[in-house]
């Protein structure tokens, strides 16, 4: 993994309150630059929508569909250690862990 989508790893795990202690001082480095404040903010606002209790407008036909069918192929990609990606979907698309 990459150390730009690790220190983004570590903020979404800080905002989620699910950071382990252990990690904390590098996810404070990375709220010091302007990228870690950007990302810090967007995670913020994600954790705020998905907790309101008011929806501005309904998920579009079969989004649950295809949400179910990435998280899979996500759960499937990480549990083959050492498989290399072969689909545009899982290269592309999915967030590399």
């Amino acid at each position: 993994m990459d150390t730009h989508a690790r220190l983004h790893e570590n903020i979404s795990a800080l905002a989620d309150g699910e950071l382990a202690a252990s990690e904390l001082e590098l996810a404070f480095a990375a709220l010091d630059t302007p990228a870690g404040r950007q990302a810090w903010d967007a995670y913020q606002h994600i954790g705020h929508a998905l907790r309101s209790a008011q929806r501005d407008g309904e998920l579009s036909a079969g989004f649950e569909a295809r949400l179910a069918s990435r998280l899979a192929i996500e759960t499937a990609h990480e549990s083959e250690a050492g498989r290399v990606s072969t689909t545009p979907l899982e290269a592309g698309s999915l967030p590399q862990r």
